[in-house]
């Protein structure tokens, strides 16, 4: 298990003349990663829905020494996500990195949320992820050279009340990373599949997302910076881990998931409405970005006198001389399951 610092950047060189492609750049983690990129002379093509955002973000990237260009589009749309990329590369050239970051959210009881509310938060979050990898890799694979970041969240492992669609696509991402990455290890490609499992960031979502709670929502503390997110994407492009949890709350709560997940329930029974309800008026009647793009964009919310601006960023993996006894630890605590899995069937009659 690697643990770097936030400011820990010895492991990442510098590097000019590369093509990424970033979802959800009008806003929050994906506006941060977009600036992120072009710090370091990335040329960067920005998609998302609303052209004022775009055009900001797009902005934003030249003044930090970068090359933008806008892609609008819906990732819920596979077609218009693949022209996106074809487009991207006939203005750029061959796509290096390609971030899936975006999303929707909604905060409700999951009863008094309607299907369509429900389908579009899934659309989103999770098969425009899906669609945005597709694209991709169509790309990727034939030149046997790229990364693939995918934005997660700890609800990619612990699922959080209030959210229950963007828990479900959260899960349902990781699941389908997961499944892609074996499928590359099997050919053998040399692309490169990261997820970057994320805390709770000042974003603008909690402004903008559709909400049936009495005031606006909030996130659960602590709550970090988009920046600290950017900087845990790059590394990702960077070195291409299988994951990267950010933050020493995203790590017990993952590890949580595993160890104590009942506990975690009853915790998250306790605390999850209040913890996620804040003291601002906003109601359900208030205006949205659910189906249509508000106007304009910005990188932070309203949490930025909260908001931390460092995290540890911990990569989950063994140390190469360590794995065979891992494997074969778990190939021997399988089989022994399975024999007193049988022992029991036959006791029992089952």
């Amino acid at each position: 298990m690697k643990v770097y610092q936030r400011e820990d950047d010895t492991a990442m060189p510098e590097t000019t003349n590369q093509t990424v492609v970033i979802t959800g750049a009008t806003a929050g983690v994906g506006r941060a990663t977009a600036f992120a990129f072009a710090r370091r002379g990335w040329r960067v093509g920005l998609v998302a829905r609303g052209q004022e955002g775009l055009e900001g973000t797009a902005e934003e990237v030249r003044l930090a020494g970068g090359t933008p260009h806008i892609l609008k589009a819906d990732v819920t749309d596979p077609a218009r996500v693949e022209e996106v990329a074809d487009e991207a590369e006939r203005v750029f050239g061959p796509i290096d990195v390609w971030v899936n970051a975006a999303m929707a959210n909604m905060f409700s009881p999951f009863e008094e949320m309607t299907p369509e509310e429900f389908r579009r938060v899934t659309e989103v979050t999770y098969l425009g992820t899906v669609h945005g990898t597709l694209a991709a890799l169509k790309r990727m694979r034939a030149r046997d050279h790229g990364t693939i970041v995918q934005v997660g969240s700890v609800a990619s492992y612990r699922a959080i009340p209030l959210q229950s669609a963007y828990s479900g696509a959260k899960f349902a991402a990781r699941g389908f990373t997961d499944a892609l990455r074996c499928e590359l290890l099997h050919d053998r490609s040399r692309v490169r599949l990261s997820m970057v499992q994320l805390p709770s960031i000042n974003t603008p979502l909690y402004d903008w997302a559709r909400s049936r709670l009495s005031h606006l929502p909030r996130p659960f503390p602590p709550v970090f910076q988009p920046e600290v997110a950017a900087h845990a994407v790059v590394r990702a492009a960077m070195e291409g881990p299988r994951e990267i949890w950010v933050g020493r709350q995203a790590v017990q709560a993952i590890i949580g998931a595993f160890l104590a997940p009942a506990t975690l329930d009853r915790m998250l029974a306790r605390r999850g409405w209040s913890d996620q309800i804040s003291h601002d008026v906003g109601g359900p009647d208030r205006s949205d970005n659910l189906f249509e793009p508000t106007f304009g964009a910005a990188p932070h919310g309203r949490f930025t006198g909260e908001a931390e601006s460092q995290a540890i960023e911990v990569v989950p993996e063994m140390p190469n001389p360590l794995r065979p006894v891992a494997e074969a630890s778990l190939l021997g605590f399988g089989l022994a399951a399975m024999t007193f899995g049988g022992i029991v069937r036959r006791l029992t009659g089952a």
